[in-house]
């Protein structure tokens, strides 16, 4: 059983329950061309919480695409975070496996800000056969 924590709010921007589906790429070499789907369960300006079937490994970098027209913290989100063909590039920041199966995903979404970009997101990147 998980405590539940009862400390000070940790998280920099409040997040708003949104059920709706998204679909989503791994950014590496081996998974970039398979279009997954899945579904967010809540979202802020900084991230959001999905449900999705693969395991995904913290720091992997996804490309999500849901629909950012409907709520007005996604013009925040348009303004602020990094846009790579119509969808949103973000990083895994934690999972959590579920008995059926399935796994919640906590995304941070990338921003424009961010040091190193070059280093994030190289072209290279998509090409490594390593990866």
């Amino acid at each position: 059983m998980t405590k539940k924590y009862n400390g000070p709010e940790r998280r920099e921007f409040i997040r708003l329950n949104y059920t709706a589906p998204l679909a989503y790429k791994v950014c590496k070499k081996k998974t970039v061309s398979k279009l997954l789907d899945g579904y967010a369960s809540n979202i802020s300006q900084g991230g959001l919480r999905c449900n999705i079937k693969e395991d995904i490994a913290k720091n992997n970098i996804l490309w999500l695409s849901f629909d950012r027209g409907i709520l007005d913290i996604c013009r925040e989100i348009e303004n602020k975070c990094l846009i790579y063909q119509n969808g949103v590039l973000g990083k895994v920041v934690w999972a959590e496996k579920h008995p059926n199966n399935t796994y919640d995903v906590g995304i941070r979404f990338l921003t424009r800000e961010e040091k190193n970009l070059s280093n994030i997101y190289p072209k290279s990147y998509f090409l490594d056969k390593n990866k």
